[in-house]
C-alpha cells in the first residue's frame, strides 16, 4: 500500500503470512423484499433523496448482507470475519488457506478470492477482470482572512465561489483516513465544533466509535477543507459538514483496509453523504504476495476501486489522491485513484509546476490520470496540536479539491454527481490538451460555476459574459455606464480567433464556429478591461 503521508517511511512486518486473506462472495440476499418493501430500513431519508434528486433506483446493491450467512462463517473453525460489503455481497476472512477453501462448500457461498492470485486455482474461483491491453442563499459576499492558506485556494479561484457564499453549506463530506486527534480539541477546529459541522464517525479499524485517535494525517487533511484560525488558514469548505472514519490501520499493510473503507463508504451512503474524500492509496502490502501490479490499475480489479465506482454509482462525488510515487520506478497510480468515476488529484507547487512525486498516469487502460491537479506541494494545514504548518503530498490537493467540489455542488443542488464532475474537469486549463502528469490540469472554479442563473449577482459595473460554459451562443453584459465594448478571442496558444463590437442592442456572439475547447477572453470599453476563459461544449 501507498500511503499519501508526509513523511516516507519503512515499515517493518513481523508478521506471519500462514494466515491469509480472502474475500467471500455469497449468491442471494433472502431479505432483499423486506428491505425493498422498507428503505428506510438500509438508507436514510436524506441517502433517499440524493437518489431521487439524481434519479437513481434503489437495487440488489443496497440490501444488506445476509447476517446468518456472517454468523456461519464466523462459526467455521479457524475463520475470523474481518470486514463486510453489502454492494459487493461479500465478507473480507482471514484464516489458514485450506479453512477458508473449505467454506467455498457452504451452499451460500458463490465464490471465494484469496488476496494472493495464485492461491485462486482451488475452490470457486474468482473471475479474473477483462484488462485491455494498453500502457490509472444568501447573497453575502464574505472575505475570508486566508493568511498563508490564500495560494492554495486562489489558485483554482475558489475564494471567488467563498466571496459569493459558496462555502461548502449544506453538503456532507466523509473523510476516510488513519486518525484525527485533536480534532475534538484545538482551535483550527473550533469553529467546526462550535456550528456542530462535525457529524459523528466511526473507528473501523478498532471497530469502536473512538475516531478521535489515531495518527494526525487525517487531522491534516481535515484542516484543509474544513480548518479555521483567521490570518492563517482557511479550509476549502469551511461551513460543510463532516463525518470522520478511520480505515486505514497504521500500524499494517493489509488488503483488510480496502475493504474497511468500502464498508465506510457504505455507511456513508446511507447517512446522505455527498462527497467522500480519501487521501490513501494502496498499491503495496506487508505480504507481497498481495501487492498490486500495474495492470490490476484498470478500475475494475482491486477491491476498492470497485466499491468507488459503486459508490459513484449511488450519487456521491468521490475525491482520492494521486499517490506520491512520481519519483519511483512505478510512478503510476494507485487505488483507488485508477477507477473510472472518482477524481483523482495530482499535486502541483504554489506556482502551478507538477511536484515530482505526484503519481502520474495512464490508467492501465489507457485513461487519462489524474483528473485534476491541485497544491499538494507545501500546502498549509493544521497539525494534531493546532500548529499551522506546510505539508506536501497528494493527501493534500486532493482534500483541497474535496472542499472546492462541495462549494460547486452548493451552487448547483440540482446537478447531479456526474455533471458536477463534469463541470470541474471542463473548467480545467488543460481541458482541450489533457496530458498524464497533469491530467484535465487546474480547475478554475470561478468558471464552473458561472451560469446565466447568477447574472443578477454581479455588479452592474462589470463585464458579465454567459452562459459559461456555452454552446453555441454567449451573451455579453456591458457596464450600465458604457454603450459599446469589444469582445476578442484567443486560443490558449494566444492565438486570435474572434473580434466583435457589442453593445446593448447587440449582445450575442455565435460560437458555431468553433471546436469544442477552452478559450481565453478579453472584453475591453474606454478605460476598462476584463479577461477569463470560456468554455465550448
Amino acid at each position: 500500500m501507498r500511503k499519501f503521508y508526509l513523511f516516507l517511511f519503512l515499515i517493518i512486518s513481523t508478521a506471519s503470512f500462514s494466515q491469509q486473506d480472502a474475500w467471500v462472495y455469497f449468491n442471494a440476499k433472502p431479505n432483499s423484499q423486506f428491505y425493498s418493501d422498507s428503505p428506510l430500513k438500509m438508507l436514510s431519508q436524506r441517502a433517499l433523496d440524493r437518489r431521487t434528486n439524481q434519479n437513481i433506483a434503489l437495487d440488489f446493491k443496497d440490501i444488506p448482507v445476509e447476517q446468518t450467512y456472517i454468523n456461519q462463517i464466523k462459526a467455521s473453525p479457524g475463520i475470523m470475519v474481518l470486514a463486510k460489503s453489502k454492494w459487493m455481497n461479500a465478507i473480507h476472512v482471514r484464516g489458514q488457506q485450506a479453512a477458508v477453501n473449505s467454506l467455498s462448500l457452504l451452499s451460500f457461498v458463490n465464490k471465494v478470492d484469496f488476496a494472493d492470485k495464485s492461491m485462486n486455482q482451488t475452490g470457486k474461483i474468482a473471475k479474473s477482470a477483462t484488462v485491455k491491453k494498453a500502457d490509472k442563499t444568501k447573497k453575502t459576499k464574505i472575505d475570508y482572512a486566508y493568511g498563508s492558506s490564500s495560494n492554495q485556494i486562489q489558485m483554482l479561484n475558489g475564494h471567488f465561489l467563498h466571496q459569493r457564499n459558496y462555502t461548502g453549506s449544506g453538503k456532507i463530506i466523509a473523510v476516510m483516513d488513519a486518525g484525527f486527534p485533536g480534532v475534538n480539541t484545538t482551535q483550527p477546529f473550533q469553529r467546526l465544533r462550535d456550528n456542530k459541522q462535525i457529524l459523528g464517525g466511526y473507528n473501523y479499524v478498532s471497530r469502536n466509535p473512538e475516531f478521535y485517535t489515531g495518527v494526525s494525517h487525517g487531522t491534516s487533511v481535515l484542516s484543509s477543507m474544513g480548518g479555521y484560525k483567521e490570518n492563517s488558514l482557511v479550509g476549502t469548505a469551511p461551513d460543510a459538514s463532516y463525518y470522520l472514519f478511520i480505515t486505514e490501520d497504521d500500524t499494517s499493510e493489509n488488503p483488510v483496509e480496502e475493504s474497511l473503507w468500502v464498508e465506510a463508504a457504505e455507511k456513508a451512503d446511507s447517512l446522505g453523504v455527498d462527497i467522500i474524500n480519501t487521501s490513501l492509496g494502496y498499491f503495496d502490502f506487508d505480504n507481497q504476495a498481495y501487492n498490486h501490479t500495474y495492470s490490476e490499475m484498470n478500475g475494475t480489479t482491486a477491491f476498492m476501486s470497485r466499491g468507488a465506482e459503486i459508490a459513484f454509482s449511488r450519487g456521491m462525488i468521490l475525491v482520492t489522491s494521486a499517490g506520491n510515487s512520481g519519483s519511483s520506478s512505478n510512478p503510476h497510480i494507485a487505488v483507488p485513484a485508477d477507477a473510472v468515476s472518482v477524481i483523482a488529484v495530482g499535486a502541483v507547487n504554489s506556482s502551478e509546476t507538477k511536484a515530482s512525486f505526484s503519481s502520474i498516469g495512464p490508467s492501465f487502460d489507457g485513461r487519462i490520470k489524474p483528473e485534476v491537479m491541485a497544491q499538494g506541494q507545501a500546502a498549509v494545514v493544521s497539525d494534531a496540536a493546532g500548529n499551522i504548518v506546510t505539508a506536501s503530498g497528494t493527501s493534500f490537493s486532493g482534500p483541497i479539491m474535496a472542499g472546492m467540489v462541495a462549494c460547486l455542488w452548493q451552487a448547483f443542488p440540482e446537478k447531479t454527481n456526474r455533471e458536477i464532475r463534469d463541470l470541474i474537469l471542463q473548467s480545467s486549463d488543460k481541458f482541450s490538451v489533457p496530458n498524464n502528469q497533469y491530467g484535465y490540469g487546474i480547475p478554475d472554479f470561478n468558471l464552473a460555476v458561472s451560469s446565466p442563473l447568477d447574472v443578477n449577482s454581479f455588479s452592474k459595473d462589470d463585464f458579465i459574459i454567459y452562459p459559461n460554459p456555452a454552446s453555441d451562443f454567449v451573451t455579453v453584459s456591458l457596464p450600465s455606464k458604457f454603450e459599446m465594448g469589444t469582445v476578442v478571442l484567443y486560443t490558449l496558444l494566444g492565438q486570435k480567433i474572434l473580434e466583435q463590437k457589442v453593445t446593448p442592442q447587440s449582445s450575442i456572439i455565435s460560437l458555431k464556429t468553433l471546436e469544442k475547447g477552452m478559450y481565453f477572453y478579453k472584453m475591453e470599453s474606454v478605460g476598462l478591461t476584463k479577461t477569463g476563459k470560456i468554455l465550448k461544449q
